[in-house]
């Protein structure tokens, strides 16, 4: 009889694939050098996750916040601008800067076909989108809610990774509030 997983070990192990990837990246992840930086071994890996790809999709998918509930009590367009506001500083800084910076490379890497992380990026988006346009239509009469959440999530983004790229703070804050405002007036 197999022995049962140490769900305790099983979480740690998670939050330290995904400080490791944002220490590392993804592009070269490999087994090896990840299990000893974890002092465990490639195969302690392989038998609690089965594969690299589902080890760092568990992984991302314990980081990943509860988004529903972010917008789920949002009651007019100016709450739902702070909150995307607060969404955005979070995502640059402590806990939330190491998710967001794997989590844009696993979207990266989710574009090239037969990715084995498509489906977790689809997932990911689409739970995001869904929030948010769920949001809108509650507060707003936005004509397609669905389009403009697309166009915030997408947007802050792409401001977030420019942000991460070229340290330009000032200028990418500055792009991230005026596109929460333009969108949400």
């Amino acid at each position: 009889m197999a022995r049962p997983l140490d769900q305790a070990k099983r979480a740690e192990l998670l939050a330290d694939v995904v400080q490791y990837i944002a220490d590392h990246g993804l592009a070269d992840l490999s087994l090896r050098p990840l299990a000893a930086e974890l002092g465990t071994s490639s195969r302690m890996l392989i038998y609690y996750f089965d594969t690299k790809e589902e080890m760092l999709v568990q992984a991302l998918t314990t980081q990943r916040p509860d988004i529903a509930a972010l917008f789920a009590d949002v009651g007019d367009a100016a709450e739902l601008r702070q909150r995307l506001s607060d969404f955005y500083t979070a995502s640059l800084s402590g806990a939330g800067a190491t998710s967001v910076r794997v989590l844009l490379q696993v979207l990266g890497t989710a574009c090239a076909p037969h990715s084995p992380y498509a489906a977790y990026a689809n997932a990911a988006i689409a739970t995001f989108v869904a929030a948010l346009t769920d949001a809108l239509r509650r507060i707003a009469s936005i004509e397609d809610p669905e389009a403009v959440a697309t166009l915030l999530i997408s947007g802050l983004r792409g401001v977030i990774q420019d942000r991460l790229i070229t340290g330009d703070i000032d200028r990418a804050d500055r792009a991230a509030h005026r596109l929460i405002e333009q969108n949400l007036r």
